[in-house]
């Protein structure tokens, strides 16, 4: 019983840390979520949309740079991009990178959460000035039993019962609401050791997810504060009752709880759920400005908003002015036909006087029609204008928002003069794209590990569609299973793998998010082939020229060089794995020994004619008579026994200059 209340308590004090927490960062980050709900309805011109007689006319260029700046940083989807880190000649390393790279195509082709969230977290930076995203493992399980229920919703990953096997798994994206995120209080990113965020859910969501005892805990007061729930509540009908859960991870200690306000434990604990090499299962959040000492942002509108609020009034005084630039004026009464010169009067029209006589007396229409002078109010339109277009100009230059961005540009301008503009609206509009996706291509990487350390080697090759790879490739796929998700290739109940990010021979990134120029795309390709093709050719002349025992060490020079060209072209990925094999058949071929020379034709007529004349003589030799043969043998062994009488004389001559040439022997 004491262990129980020990244990209690330690529980307890957890979750006071964890409270203590939100409500620091709900004390520093109030200020900010006040302007940042202004803004927003800003944005969105609620203030117009109310129904209160809003009559006001504004110029709301807080929705044009919202507009033009998504535009510009985020048009596509991201096409995954996963390479070796050094682009050396690894065949294992370059198969396990198409085959994560697939996945990770699948995943955010097949699901709508990567794009959806992408899309509001632009919107929440360029808006309020912060951008979350939540990413969780997703396993779905089906019954293995007819009749046997299966799961519900899904939260978080939940262990699942005996009777279930594994349907399909994904890592879904999920969107983190400006207003559901939470850190702890630090300076940098860097210093933050917690995080939260909010899911509110309803009671059949939350009695799936932590059981019927701890659903009964939980208050069921939480409003959703979006459209729907206003809209219901107007219309006097109840919105749907809804718990707030907060799913809180905590790197220091390597813990994930969930926890509600109003209960005294620990909803649920878990330890490194999902094993990621930052912990966190959200990217660093996309910031607007910040300084080195807070991370609460300022959105950019509150660094124009003075100039914002001048275009509003010059808007009113403009749309004033042009209401009051109209022909207004006064007549003679008793001259009625004059009444009818601007109602009836059409071109080339004349009205009748009856008192012509009395009218010109008068000075005919100058003297009995006093027109209101619009010369000032003409002016002060103009004048109007002129500050509307300074103010402007100063707001794009205070965004880094150019012409060159909004398309608009002026003829009378030179080549020179666009281009330093282009430049100059580049250098701002650089650090919005990079941040964009760098903030993409971290979701990526977290998908990434989540793939390689929680997926099923199967549904790997499954989504990587690996049998459509090159009959080359699917040879060396055991072996990049094994780098991608380490001995789970083996033993499905091990460690659940290395990380690939850990790895040197992948990488993971996102490429452009905006529309690229087509044009641009068909130069590379051509670019990509000339220089190939032209390099390809001086490889030919060089062989052509080298030594044969040194064509082996100058074909794999040479390869070297061109894999060192073809990798530097994005377009060149594709067909990187063909060269890597063209290579290697060079090198065998080039290590080969040379063939022999092809024969001489003469030398070859000669060695026939030869062996011609041997053959006649031979058949000759065969006819003669044997006493002919006889004969021959006979002088053959006389000339034999000739010759060797003479090598006995000469070998007793020589024996008897060697006598001669010895001194005598002395008497003893």
């Amino acid at each position: 019983m004491a262990v129980e209340i020990k244990d209690r308590k330690r529980t307890s004090t957890g979750l006071k840390s964890w409270l203590d927490d939100v409500a620091k960062y709900d004390r520093e980050f109030k200020k900010w979520e006040g302007r940042s709900d202004k803004i927003i309805k800003r944005y969105r011109d609620d203030f117009r949309n109310s129904g209160q007689g809003y009559s006001m006319a504004k110029f709301n260029i807080l929705w044009s740079n919202v507009q033009t700046l998504t535009a510009a940083t985020f048009a596509k989807l991201p096409k995954p991009d996963v390479s070796r880190r050094f682009r050396d000649n690894d065949p294992v390393g370059r198969v396990a990178s198409l085959i994560l790279e697939r996945a990770l195509d699948y995943e955010i082709q097949h699901y709508q959460d990567y794009r959806s969230t992408l899309k509001y977290s632009v919107h929440d930076r360029f808006l309020p000035g912060r951008a979350t995203a939540w990413v969780r493992y997703e396993p779905h399980f089906k019954a293995v039993n007819i009749g046997q229920p299966t799961n519900g919703l899904q939260v978080t990953e939940d262990i699942d019962e005996g009777d279930e096997q594994l349907d399909y798994e994904c890592s879904a994206v999920d969107y983190v609401h400006w207003t559901d995120f939470g850190h702890s209080v630090a300076r940098t990113w860097e210093e933050v050791n917690r995080v939260w965020r909010k899911v509110y859910m309803t009671k059949e969501a939350i009695v799936e997810r932590f059981g019927e005892d701890k659903a009964k805990l939980i208050p069921m007061d939480a409003k959703v504060p979006t459209e729907q729930d206003r809209y219901e509540q107007m219309a006097g009908m109840d919105a749907l009752e809804r718990g707030c859960i907060y799913e809180g991870w905590d790197k220091s200690k390597k813990k994930a709880v969930w926890f509600a306000k109003g209960v005294k434990d620990f909803l649920d604990e878990r330890d490194d759920p999902l094993g990621l090499e930052e912990f966190f299962p959200c990217p660093r959040p996309m910031f607007a400005t910040l300084t080195s000492d807070t991370l609460v942002p300022i959105p950019d509108f509150t660094l124009y908003q003075d100039q914002a609020n001048e275009l509003d009034i010059l808007a009113d005084r403009i749309d004033g002015l042009v209401k009051a630039l109209q022909v207004k004026g006064v007549y003679d009464a008793s001259e009625t036909s004059l009444a009818r010169l601007f109602s009836e009067g059409e071109n080339n029209s004349l009205l009748p006087v009856k008192n012509w006589q009395a009218f010109s007396e008068k000075q005919g229409l100058k003297g009995a029609i006093d027109i209101v002078d619009l010369t000032p109010i003409a002016n002060a339109l103009k004048e109007a204008y002129l500050a509307f277009s300074q103010i402007k100009q100063q707001v794009y230059e205070i965004t880094g928002i150019s012409d060159i961005i909004r398309g608009n540009t002026d003829a009378g301008e030179t080549a020179t003069a666009q281009q330093i503009k282009g430049q100059y609206a580049s250098l701002r509009l650089k650090q919005y794209q990079e941040e964009v996706s760098l903030f993409a291509t971290q979701i990526l990487q977290i998908k990434s590990q989540i793939i390689c350390k929680k997926y099923d080697p199967q549904t790997i090759l499954t989504i990587s569609a690996a049998d459509q790879l090159s009959e080359v490739d699917k040879q060396l796929i055991p072996q990049a299973m094994e780098l991608l998700i380490g001995k789970r290739v083996i033993d499905p109940m091990a460690d659940e793998g290395t990380n690939p990010l850990r790895s040197f021979r992948v990488e993971i990134a996102a490429d452009t998010l905006v529309y690229m120029d087509e044009q641009a795309e068909k130069e590379s390709r051509v670019e990509f082939l000339t220089a190939t093709g032209s390099f390809i050719q001086q490889m030919g002349e060089v062989l052509m020229a080298t030594p044969p025992e040194a064509k082996g060490t100058v074909v794999g020079l040479l390869m070297e060089m061109l894999k060192f060209g073809v990798t530097g072209f994005k377009v060149g990925k594709n067909i990187e794995g063909a060269f890597d094999e063209a290579a290697e058949k060079l090198k065998q071929l080039a290590n080969q020994p040379p063939p022999p020379p092809p024969p001489d034709p003469k030398l070859e007529a000669a060695k026939i004619q030869a062996q011609a004349e041997q053959q006649r003589t031979q058949a000759e030799m065969q006819m003669l008579p044997m006493e002919m043969q006889a004969e021959g043998m006979k002088a053959q062994a006389s000339m034999a026994d000739a010759k060797a009488s003479i090598i006995v004389a000469a070998e007793k001559t020589r024996q008897a200059k060697i006598q001669a040439s010895m001194p005598p022997k002395q008497p003893a």
